[in-house]
Formats: structure tokens, C-alpha cells, sequence
């Protein structure tokens, strides 16, 4: 499963829950951008983007998202989800996400996100700070595995 997640620096892993399950017996869909969303929070937690939207006001801002599915999931299992940063700009960055299920050891799911820089306090698009395009990049660097 290590290989699977290979060039992901940030993972977690979260359990399958019974209720994640829609009509049709499998993982509902809405519950993989769910963990998109974990993820990618844990990301911003390891480059700290809280800190400077407090102190700047300016934080990230999800612009659009996708997946692709490729084996369905069912309880119990447990997946690991992981992301990274595959392009930088001057006021956005697009990440990739995977979600690995534990079970089945094959990947259950592939995702993208556009994040946006916005200024939160003049609610307007604003450019990558530096000390961000620092903190991925080193991020980027220092693999897991």
C-alpha cells in the first residue's frame, strides 16, 4: 500500500463508517470529496495557512474539484487518503488526491482541486504570499516514504 501512496506527503486514514453508505450498498459519492476536504485541511495544517490568514486575512479557497472513481467502497475499511501539490502559480496551486482502500489494497479513488489565494478581509482574489509557496515547496520535498 506504501507504493500506492508514493509521492503523497500528506496521508491520513479514516475508517469507513456504515452510515457512509448509500441505497446501493457501496461509499455514496459525496463522502469521497468528504475526504478530499480532510485531506486537504490536513495539508493547510501542515503549511500553516491558518496562521497567515489570521495575521493577513488572505487563506485558501477551493475553485473547483473532481473525481474519478475506480472500485467501490463498503464497510468496514478503512482508506488512506493522501495529496500533494502538482503545480503553483502566482495566486493558486492545484492539488491531486488519492484514496487507497486498506481491504482491497488497490486505489479506490483519484481527485483534483484548484485552490484559489483570496482575501478574505476585501473579499477578493489575492497572489500566493511567499512564505506559502515556501512551506509547499518544502512540503513537496520531504516525502513520507
Amino acid at each position: 500500500m506504501e507504493a500506492l501512496l508514493q509521492g503523497y506527503p500528506v496521508v491520513i486514514t479514516v475508517p469507513i463508517f456504515w452510515g457512509d453508505m448509500d441505497a446501493f450498498l457501496h461509499v455514496n459519492n459525496k463522502v469521497y470529496f468528504k475526504h478530499f476536504e480532510q485531506v486537504r485541511m490536513a495539508y493547510f495544517d501542515r503549511i500553516q495557512s491558518d496562521q497567515l490568514m489570521r495575521d493577513t486575512g488572505i487563506g485558501p479557497i477551493l475553485a473547483e474539484t473532481s473525481c474519478r472513481f475506480r472500485i467501490p467502497l463498503t464497510y468496514p475499511d478503512s482508506v488512506s487518503i493522501g495529496a500533494r501539490i502538482t503545480q503553483i502559480d502566482a495566486d493558486r496551486f492545484k492539488m491531486e488526491y488519492i484514496v487507497v482502500s486498506h481491504q482491497h489494497q488497490k486505489v479506490a479513488a483519484e481527485g483534483k482541486g484548484l485552490i484559489v489565494m483570496y482575501d478574505y478581509r476585501n473579499h477578493k482574489k489575492a497572489s500566493l504570499p511567499e512564505p506559502v509557496r515556501q512551506r509547499i515547496e518544502e512540503v513537496e520535498r520531504l516525502q513520507h516514504f
